[in-house]
């Protein structure tokens, strides 16, 4: 069962089977017409392009799969391409053999990945699973740095791979070598071969059966288990070919497609060719590439403007879709919303005096803490402090994006970038008051959010998430980098007197500021949470449909869950310009965003305490621990996290109250069926067995369920 929504046109029967292909090609008619190139380049193009469609098959067979976006992609193939560059460069093993090595290395890691770690998160929500490869491309990443020491080298950036055979091929101005060649040639032969399984073979079409529909294929004895591992292991095949074929052409230095940035151009490949669709992704990745080859030719000095171009026509052709409703998308797209909800206290207990204080006391005891924080931090200290409140009021804008509205945005730090940008201009430009600026910031933060989240509009889930991450990029590397852009301020972020009277020039009144700022911002949220507006965010995240059958606008909705969203990260981006005192673009990369998205998911995407403990997580071992070794904590405690506390720490947090709160009503007597039915099982509280009123026995002595009444 399948519905479409948009305009109904009549397309011709015969032009049918080119419409996945459709967008692919509008890409090669606008570069053609907007960014022309010479053949040699166009050629190179292509080149790239099909090396940059085998990692983006190799992300399509995984979301086939498993329904998830795999961000460990491209670090399946970047693992044993340093081995096959170690063992050929530096040992001086045969090209055959280290390849062969190669080979077997991503063979064997693919199938150890899935069964140790994908497997665990077999019945978890799409989105814990997503965040979990995050985890794992950081700890790869980890393992891929420190794999070069085997060989007693710090990083290998002077190894080159020799050409497998010695010819030249020239095409236009560039001139192409044994490597290209052989690249030529592979690619394209990978690509047959993989279609050809996938159509050809019984195993092939049982991944592909096992894909569409993974329990009826488990239910007609197809085992899916055992087929997901291969497609993991072919997965990491094909991202080796593609990352090992990119290091003979550029170098080991320039393999960098466990980059976010070359990982997007697949990614985006990805959604132009509808996810499943193999031919179209292949087309697709091979326009991007060209395209992003002409803008490179005709902008040399402006290498960031890509990023833009790819950010511009991801948006058009995601806007300019029509959209195709399956069952089976809205099973993922629900897998992919869902958020565990923080339980409130049950309204027994809530009307205690002891209850009612807590819930007073504890919060207000908690800011009196942070606020005397800097009569026994050092200056250096109270701007880490500073950092961490900041980060967790980026992270509380992830919380109300995705834990509330449903919507998944892995660009949030470029939201953050629009306020940094905005502070600082408010400031070292226009000399205005630092309450004001804020506010600034925050309506342009708001702007560009709606704007962003327009897709959401028509798509959600995977699209909507690879189209914030590629504006993040674009963000990043354009249009709010400082190489690029002369207006942004380069020198000093000093704020001026706040309200004309206090000073914020000490370390110590910055953080005070912060804290204020921040504090506010939660009990704003917190009643936002409880209104009117939060009830329908959380209705909409929940049900769509069911949400406009009682005359909720789901529209308005979404680009209000993105304005409020948009608003707390650009705020906490202009507090963060003024906390560090100038405005640098480092913070608001890609890997930024990721991890702020990681950190919100493993504190508690659905609570508000989850976001002070995810920025504490966030920036834990990035200030303790020495450079190669920053991201493996973090790479580790997501995975560990995620696998033991599929809530998130803040759930931890919650059902400690929820103990507490048990052993209370133990005490007064007070029978809470919320919190005893969480004991389950035959050992009831005595409490519960006791209010229980006794069912009467059925002719053989079973018990007999009574219609319950109103009274009861």
């Amino acid at each position: 069962m399948s519905r479409r929504r948009g305009l109904d046109l009549q397309v011709p029967s015969a032009l049918r089977p080119l419409g996945p292909y459709v967008p692919a090609l509008a890409i090669l008619v606008l570069q053609l017409v907007v960014f022309p190139m010479g053949i040699g380049t166009w050629a190179l193009g292509v080149v790239v392009g099909l090396l940059t469609a085998l990692v983006a098959l190799g992300l399509a067979l995984i979301y086939r799969a498993n329904r998830i976006l795999n961000f460990a992609q491209g670090d399946l193939g970047t693992i044993p391409t340093t081995l096959s560059v170690g063992l050929i460069a530096v040992s001086g093993l045969p090209y055959l053999l280290g390849v062969v090595l190669g080979l077997a290395a991503a063979i064997v890691l693919g199938a150890v990945i899935e069964l140790a770690i994908v497997r665990r998160f077999h019945r978890a929500p799409r989105l814990l699973l997503t965040v979990a490869t995050i985890g794992l491309s950081q700890l790869l990443i980890v393992c891929g740095l420190l794999m070069p020491r085997l060989w007693h080298k710090k990083i290998f950036t002077d190894q080159t791979l020799p050409d497998p055979f010695q010819a030249h091929l020239s095409i236009g101005s560039q001139i192409f070598g044994g490597s290209e060649i052989t690249a030529m040639i592979v690619a394209p032969l990978l690509l047959v071969g993989l279609a050809l399984f996938l159509r050809g073979t019984d195993v092939g079409i049982a991944v592909r059966a096992s894909a569409e529909r993974t329990d009826r294929a488990a239910l007609l004895g197809i085992p899916v288990r055992r087929l997901q591992t291969l497609v993991w292991s072919v997965a990491a095949v094909l991202s080796f070919a593609g990352v090992f074929l990119h290091v003979s052409i550029f170098g080991f230095s320039a393999a960098s497609a466990l980059s976010p940035q070359a990982l997007v151009f697949a990614m985006a490949a990805l959604i132009i060719g509808r996810m499943d669709h193999l031919p179209a992704i292949t087309l697709s990745a091979v326009a991007l590439e060209i395209l992003d080859q002409g803008v490179v030719a005709k902008y040399p000095a402006q290498e960031g403007r890509s990023y833009l171009v790819l950010a511009a026509v991801l948006l058009v052709v995601l806007l300019t879709r029509r959209v195709s409703i399956r069952r089976s998308d809205i099973d993922t797209a629900s897998s992919w919303t869902s958020a565990d909800e923080v339980r409130p206290i049950p309204i027994e207990l809530a009307r205690l005096r002891l209850v009612r204080w807590s819930r007073v006391l504890l919060p207000v005891a908690a800011v009196a803490i942070a606020a005397v924080l800097p009569l026994v931090l050092a200056p250096s200290q109270e701007l880490k402090a500073s950092t961490v409140l900041v980060f967790a009021l980026i992270t509380l804008s992830v919380v109300v994006l995705t834990g509330w509205g449903g919507q998944i945005s892995l660009g949030q730090m470029s939201f953050v970038a629009v306020g940094a940008v905005v502070g600082a201009i408010s400031s070292a430009t226009w000399h205005i008051d630092l309450s004001l600026a804020l506010i600034l910031a925050g309506l342009a933060g708001a702007v560009v959010a709606v704007v962003v989240g327009l897709p959401a509009l028509r798509l959600s889930g995977l699209y909507l998430a690879v189209t914030t991450l590629t504006f993040s990029l674009a963000c990043s590397n354009y249009l709010l980098n400082r190489k690029e852009q002369s207006w942004i301020p380069r020198g000093d972020v000093t704020p001026r007197l706040l309200f004309r009277h206090f000073d914020l020039g000490t370390e110590a009144a910055m953080y005070e500021f912060v804290l204020v700022v921040v504090v506010l911002a939660f009990l704003a949220v917190a009643g936002i949470r409880h209104s009117r507006t939060g009830r329908v965010l959380l209705a909409v995240r929940d049900n769509e449909r069911g949400a406009a059958a009682y005359s909720v606008s789901v529209v308005r909705a979404k680009l209000l869950g993105f304005a409020l969203s948009g608003f707390l990260a650009a705020v906490a981006g202009c507090l963060l310009v003024h906390v560090n005192g100038a405005y640098d673009e480092k913070p608001f990369v890609v890997a930024g965003s990721l991890g702020v998205f990681t950190a919100a998911v493993v504190g508690g995407i659905g609570s508000l305490a989850g976001a002070v403990i995810g920025s504490l997580f966030l920036n834990g071992g990035q200030w303790f621990l020495p450079a190669p070794w920053q991201l493996l904590p973090s790479a580790l405690g997501v995975l560990v996290v995620l696998l033991v506390l599929p809530g998130g720490l803040g759930n931890l947090v919650y059902r400690l109250r929820d103990a507490g709160l048990r052993s209370l009503a133990r005490r007064r007597g007070i029978v809470v069926a919320s919190l005893l039915a969480d004991e389950g099982g035959d050992d009831l509280p005595e409490a519960i067995r006791v209010a229980m009123p006794e069912r009467p026995a059925g002719l053989d002595g079973s018990a007999v369920d009574e219609p319950v009444g109103v009274d009861s």
